[in-house]
């Protein structure tokens, strides 16, 4: 089904790379392999190759090819990098000399190239003449919607950006820097708009185009990252009421796997494919269009089957070991999250019975690392990897990244109800998470203080390594103070150089500060 729609990712990218005419001379000429702007955007047919080349900005390096792994799961407590390349390294430990370094640079310039292609898209599908309105008002919608989805991932990594929110083909123009509330603002603004005019659904063909769910799933991830429970509330309660998704009865590993994607807990995913393979940097340039892989799996894979670039922190185990499953046995999403030694009494002294999944690309954990004391000892990713249907990795993932899931709003509305002081409502949004996975229900034995300790748990073996926690982290105001970051450094000593009056943020990339005179962020 994924196919047909990344078919057209391939083909649609040079319909944003436009010229401006020129004087026919001999030495003056226009390239005939080059579609220009005048003679573009004439056809429904151009409008929806533009709004696909607008989806094929979220398969870049920056974004969620790969980089993104690292700013959000990387830097958060849960994950860690022990990268050779000692500035990957640097960059989720909170340190980082160069502000142009290639990850940070990547991250703003794929961010900023998909914007452009949205503003382009806004700008001029509705002169297309001619064109069905329907489909004139959703293609503008499905670009508004990616564009605040490239804004809610660049205000959470470095706060004051610039605000470009028109299509310009001037190389010398500059874009206001807005405030965080005030790029928040656009962010609300464009998916309430992008709201009126997405379907509900799509037919198969068309899997993975922004629906009327996603952009209120989006809206309501947003008021809640600005504490405004009420309206999330609302948000996440028209999903509910939708009864479009469900947890019950989609297996929790069905949420990770090329086999079972676009299925009826997912709202929103990027399309991933390993039909066409590009190698090592495909995608992260405007020619690199072989590619339409994803590379998490690589540089996360265990040794001996990837770089290894990224691991866990113990805690996330004894996290989920804190409590069985209903059936005395372990939470099963713990052996679908993480590789892990089941048998280590050190770290993970737990009176429950060990799992039976022990294998690690076809080999029992021990067999294949049991000889070798540090290995034996660490905590991999299994989210996302490829062990379940092969025995290597490789910089084509089939694997698409699930960027909104149903279970992440039932938990999130959940909060909302809290936060609010309707505890006893918010818990049985929280059991349909657990039943899902085998676990007891909640009681209605919760204050608000209490059951606020509780969710934070349940987005841990929920969705560990799903790119959430960050946010989770900067709305419960966990990186605003001291107490709270030593709180964090007792489990991740990666907080260590975490500096609470910056390292909120990332900083502004030079060369961009430098050229567009933007202020950079606070005591970088």
């Amino acid at each position: 089904m994924k196919n047909t729609f990344l078919i057209r990712l391939s083909l649609a990218g040079t319909l944003l790379l436009s010229a401006t005419a020129c004087e026919k001379d001999l030495l003056d000429q226009s390239n005939p392999n080059l579609p220009l702007t005048e003679l573009s955007w004439k056809t429904s047919d151009d409008a929806v190759k533009g709004s696909v080349a607008c989806y094929a900005g979220l398969q870049g390096l920056g974004m969620y090819r790969r980089w993104l792994n690292f700013a959000f799961d990387l830097r958060d407590d849960t994950g860690f990098s022990q990268s050779p390349w000692g500035e990957l390294a640097d960059f989720t430990h909170f340190i980082q000399v160069n502000y142009d370094f290639e990850v940070s640079n990547n991250i703003w310039r794929d961010h900023y190239r998909t914007i452009f292609r949205c503003n382009q898209v806004i700008d001029r599908v509705p002169t297309i003449q001619g064109m069905d309105a329907g489909l004139q008002k959703r293609i503008v919608a499905e670009a508004k919607f990616l564009r605040a989805l490239s804004y809610f991932n660049l205000v959470s990594l470095y706060g004051k950006v610039p605000l470009a929110l028109q299509y310009s083909t001037g190389l010398n123009q500059s874009f206001p820097q807005g405030t965080e509330a005030q790029v928040w603002d656009q962010i609300i603004s464009d998916l309430q708009a992008a709201q009126t005019d997405l379907p509900a659904t799509y037919p198969a063909t068309d899997a993975g185009r922004a629906t009327k769910g996603a952009a209120t799933t989006l809206l309501g991830k947003a008021y809640m990252q600005n504490k405004r429970w009420a309206d999330a509330q609302t948000q996440f309660a028209q999903v509910i009421n939708s009864n479009l998704y469900r947890v019950e009865g989609v297996p929790y590993t069905s949420n990770f796997r090329h086999t079972t994607e676009n299925n009826p807990e997912s709202i929103f995913e990027v399309q991933f494919s390993d039909e066409k393979k590009g190698g090592n940097d495909s995608g992260g340039g405007p020619d690199a269009t072989s590619s339409q892989g994803g590379q998490r799996s690589q540089f996360w894979g265990v040794p001996g089957f990837g770089f290894n670039d990224g691991e866990v922190r113990p805690w996330v185990v004894r996290e989920f070991l804190r409590e069985p499953a209903a059936n005395g046995q372990r939470d099963p999403r713990l052996a679908a999250t993480v590789f892990y030694n089941r048998l280590d009494q050190t770290q993970f002294a737990s009176s429950l019975p060990v799992d039976a999944d022990t294998l690690a690309y076809g080999t029992g954990f021990l067999t294949r690392y049991g000889k070798d004391a540090r290995n034996r000892a660490r905590v991999y990713w299994r989210k996302y990897q490829t062990d379940y249907y092969r025995t290597f990795e490789d910089f084509d993932s089939p694997i698409n990244q699930r960027v909104l899931r149903y279970a992440d709003v039932l938990l999130l509305h959940a909060e909302a109800l809290n936060e609010q002081g309707q505890t006893a409502a918010a818990i049985p949004f929280i059991n349909q998470v657990r039943e899902r996975s085998g676990l007891a229900p909640l009681t209605a034995s919760f204050t608000r203080e209490s059951l606020r300790m509780q969710l934070m748990h349940e987005r841990i073996t929920e969705l560990t390594g799903e790119g959430v926690r960050w946010f989770d982290l900067q709305r419960w105001g966990l990186l605003d103070n001291q107490t709270s970051v030593d709180q964090l450094k007792a489990r991740d000593p990666d907080f260590n150089t975490f500096r609470v009056d910056r390292s909120r943020l990332l900083p502004l990339p030079q060369s961009e500060v430098d050229l567009n005179k933007l202020t950079q962020n606070d005591n970088w």
